[in-house]
């Protein structure tokens, strides 16, 4: 096996979707939003919620275009770079990827057309139902891969032939796979979160720059209020269900996500420690003791397995990112509900809108969702290694032996020069949009 090919096959494929991600994760959030604002305008004929709707559609509309850029040359990816992985278990993935692509992007492609330039044409309640349409559509993107990749984490449905290829027994397992619930909902939660700061950070700086006053109160508002409920959502009762599904078919993984190397009762929760595998310690840890054994198994003094009682083959390869990854979700995690938690007191007590300090602040954390969100798509990638298939394909048995280093890393390169020039474009096209501002005047 090339180990070197092998890295690099992972770090390409890594690089690829952390990009693409950064896209769905608000299309998937504005989607929402965009729904409630088209509703709220549709029962009150306010003229404000209308006009914020059609500045927010247009956002979605930037993101959904460079969502689609970006997201066809990672599923490719799966024949260049991971053709082994497909030609085993093609039969099942080909699935659900099929079906997001035929069923949901269609749907949400063509209302989000109905939502950009049909108003005067179809009238206000059929734009309301874009609006709906649109939001089906992208949640059910969600939902088809959060089902490809519940699969890889928990497999269910299928037999496997006499030469190893995996195919399809049930549909209806593969749809209803228990590992796919939690794992959904604790992603669109992630989602809403992302669309939320993002809202509520162009409001606060639509206040702070003294223009658009109206639409960023709107916007700010709107963004606090779906803010505290997803980022309440969050760790409880989403995060919590995710956390017992790893307890319960993923042990090794809670385990080192958690830095708990040794099997005990009444565990510790880690909120601060430096990992050290190889030795098998946390290196200057803060602890709550006997936190992890209730989180888990709600029992102060159940027995919580560490890394200690799995064979070394089956430890995730990369502990010390994992283990970060999944702390660096929950720290930022928390910062949200503090922080929108105090928006939603100043907006209650009616002093949001002039309080610059905590509008600053609201203004500058849109970029932590990404980060939030990134670290726990790390967290659950990186805890299901070393399978590609969570107990029926390794990883490095799924990568394609026969593009070697060099040639991963040319194109890897080719890929990173590629991005950037979108980064740049897709920054220039946002700026112009949020200078053009929710004022203006839309084509119908």
């Amino acid at each position: 096996m090339d180990t070197a090919a092998l890295g690099l096959h992972r770090l390409h494929f890594a690089f690829t979707i952390t990009f693409h991600y950064l896209f769905p994760q608000l299309t998937m959030g504005l989607a929402l939003l965009i729904f409630i604002l088209k509703l709220y305008a549709y029962r009150s004929g306010d003229e404000r919620y209308h006009k914020a709707a059609q500045f927010w559609t247009r956002i979605f509309a930037v993101n959904f275009v460079f969502g689609v850029i970006t997201g066809i040359p990672m599923e490719f990816q799966f024949g260049t770079n991971w053709s082994r992985f497909s030609k085993v278990a093609g039969g099942i993935i080909g699935q659900t990827l099929a079906m997001e692509g035929v069923y949901s992007f269609f749907l949400e492609s063509t209302f989000l057309g109905i939502l950009l330039y049909g108003e005067r044409r179809v009238g206000h309640l059929i734009h309301l139902i874009a609006s709906f349409g649109v939001f089906a559509g992208s949640w059910l993107s969600g939902f088809f891969i959060i089902a490809t990749d519940a699969w890889m984490q928990h497999p269910v449905g299928y037999t496997q032939a006499a030469n190893g290829d995996i195919q399809l027994a049930s549909l209806l397992d593969l749809m209803t796979n228990p590992w796919i619930f939690w794992m959904y909902l604790h992603n669109m939660a992630g989602a809403v979160v992302t669309g939320s700061f993002v809202m509520a950070s162009l409001g606060a700086y639509y206040l702070i720059a003294h223009r658009d006053k109206d639409q960023g109160r709107i916007f700010l508002r709107l963004g606090v209020i779906v803010g505290l409920i997803s980022a309440l959502v969050m760790p409880f009762p989403t995060g919590d269900g995710q956390g017992k599904n790893m307890a319960r078919w993923q042990p090794a993984a809670l385990a080192a996500a958690e830095g708990h190397f040794h099997t005990e009762k009444g565990a510790s929760m880690v909120l601060m420690g430096q990992p050290d595998p190889e030795r098998q310690i946390l290196d200057n840890p803060i602890l709550i003791p006997k936190v992890l054994s209730i989180l888990i198994y709600q029992n102060w003094d159940a027995e919580v397995r560490g890394l200690d009682d799995f064979p070394r083959d089956q430890w995730p390869d990369q502990q010390e990112l994992l283990y970060y990854g999944f702390h660096i979700m929950i720290a930022l995690g928390t910062l949200f509900i503090a922080l929108m938690f105090a928006a939603a007191v100043w907006l209650w007590r009616g002093k949001l809108f002039d309080a610059r300090p905590l509008l600053w602040i609201i203004m500058l954390a849109a970029p932590f969702p990404y980060i939030a969100n990134t670290a726990g798509w790390m967290t659950a990638e990186l805890g299901r290694q070393p399978w590609l298939v969570y107990g029926l394909l390794r990883t490095h048995d799924g990568f394609s032996s026969k593009v070697n280093a060099g040639n991963t890393i040319f194109t890897l390169l080719g890929f990173m020069g590629i991005y950037a020039v979108l980064s740049i474009l897709f920054i220039v096209l946002m700026q112009r949009e949020i200078e053009r501002g929710p004022s203006a005047e839309e084509a119908h």
